[in-house]
């Protein structure tokens, strides 16, 4: 049974979590063009022909005569530097969430997508407040359920009442991590809806 229930944690982890594929490749993809091109100009150099944009004489001439610049550009180029470390930093530290819940289950891994737990929301939300379908919204992330209503013109909401009957639907999903319910009306409503 120990190994089964790995499996799943395994299998549910990664269901749960994006990997950084998409930045790793593309940061290696950019770091191979740019090796590449430095390549290219100091082979070219090499063979005695003209560099496709600058000669390596050329580039570390710019480099040296960089303190000769104006203090606001050298200022801005290192702020740009230090902000893309820390937005890579950020990148490779912070784990990735997909928009996906997992439901207890002692059999199997079972996950299931943020829209079909907020469209069975809305419908429940509509159904209790009376409400056409298309005037009910949810949105779900993380940790919480928001539930926008939009009611029709001239009646009422009973609030406590949906949000009594979105937690209940909750509460029925058995998610592994609990949602709060947060019901939001519309000041406005809509005539003929």
């Amino acid at each position: 049974m120990t190994t089964y229930r790995s499996t799943y944690q395994r299998i549910s982890r990664r269901e749960l979590h994006s990997p950084r594929s998409v930045a790793a490749i593309t940061l290696a993809i950019l770091a191979i063009v740019v090796l590449g091109w430095l390549i290219i100009e100091i082979v070219s150099n090499l063979l005695g022909r003209p560099g496709l944009l600058a000669t390596p004489a050329g580039m570390v001439g710019a480099v040296a005569g960089i303190s000769s610049a104006p203090a606001v550009l050298i200022a801005g180029l290192g702020a740009a530097g230090v902000l893309l470390g820390l937005l890579l930093l950020v990148v490779a530290v912070t784990p990735g969430r997909r928009s996906r819940h997992l439901l207890q289950s002692e059999r199997a891994a079972t996950i299931v997508d943020d829209e079909v737990i907020a469209s069975a929301l809305a419908r429940e939300a509509a159904r209790v407040a009376g409400l056409a379908p298309d005037n009910a919204r949810v949105t779900v992330t993380r940790g919480r359920a928001l539930v926008h209503l939009t009611p029709t013109s001239g009646t009422a909401i009973d609030q406590q009442a949906v949000l009594t009957a979105v937690r209940n639907q909750i509460d029925t999903f058995g998610l592994l991590r609990d949602l709060r319910a947060e019901i939001t009306v519309a000041p406005n409503g809509r005539v003929g809806a």
